[in-house]
């Protein structure tokens, strides 16, 4: 996986982008890196992954246009597959994935940003969906994803001309949670996954698939997918522990995962 490096400490594990120099821009062999590099995660002792881009200027600069530009109209949809397959797996994986972006997040960059659960930022980021100007339309997610994490009406300003902004206002907007500077944003990242990792892995397994899955149903349908996620846990070793503690007033024990 020439594409991007992939380093796990304790819990917390770090996917590198590293194609700097086409500033980390997407083309079907870095989506299919992506891809592997996803499936040979150990969830076992993987707690929470961070996603980030070589170097200072780019987190994800966009698709490769020079490859996207000899595609034919069945070439494309296939493409665009590829890259919704890849997001949507991110977007569906086990642990939380929290996204560094530093620099431009544009084009395929905001849409691989979007699929993780939490953005963070650096201060020089920029974020956009500019494919409208290229005579295309966003093809991984953007139209769906964007407009369903900020008011729909700037979303549709986004696309439709193509407008990008930068990081105060992504967080204005909610599209991101924080803006750090450029060489506080990986710390600040690894405190957030490690302040995750120390939870109950089992229980924010749960609430992730009880929050992603809800989104997108009624709310009598979405409570009864919490209800059983909250009972899921009660069969771990973890709820033992964690209730326990609290109740004889000492910390928890490091949560095994079981």
């Amino acid at each position: 996986m020439s594409n991007v490096n992939y380093e796990q400490d304790g819990n917390i594990a770090v996917l590198t982008i590293n194609r700097p120099k086409a500033l980390n821009a997407l083309n079907s062999e870095v989506l299919s890196d992506i891809n592997q590099a996803i499936d040979d995660i150990d969830l076992d002792t993987v707690r929470a992954l961070i996603l980030t881009g070589a170097g200072e200027k780019a987190f994800v600069a966009g698709a490769d246009i020079g490859e996207m530009s000899e595609l034919t109209k069945q070439e494309a949809t296939e493409f665009s597959k590829l890259g919704n397959d890849v997001f949507r797996k991110i977007e569906q994986l086990d642990i939380p994935v929290i996204a560094a972006v530093n620099g431009f997040a544009l084009g395929g960059g905001n849409e691989l940003a979007m699929s993780c659960d939490i953005r963070l930022a650096s201060d020089n980021a920029v974020f956009g969906q500019p494919e409208t100007g290229l005579g295309i339309t966003p093809g991984f997610g953007g139209t769906q994803r964007l407009m369903r994490l900020i008011p729909v009406g700037k979303a549709k300003e986004m696309i439709y001309a193509g407008n990008n902004i930068k990081a105060d206002e992504a967080k204005d907007l909610g599209l991101v949670n924080e803006v750090y500077t450029v060489e506080e944003l990986l710390p600040n990242a690894k405190k957030l996954a490690e302040r995750i990792a120390n939870n109950a892995p089992i229980a924010v397994r749960m609430s992730k698939h009880a929050m992603n899955t809800g989104i997108d149903e009624v709310m009598d349908e979405a409570i009864v997918t919490e209800e059983n996620d909250f009972g899921n846990c009660f069969e771990s070793e973890d709820q033992v522990e964690g209730m326990k503690a609290f109740l004889e007033k000492r910390k928890h024990e490091p949560f095994k995962n079981k």
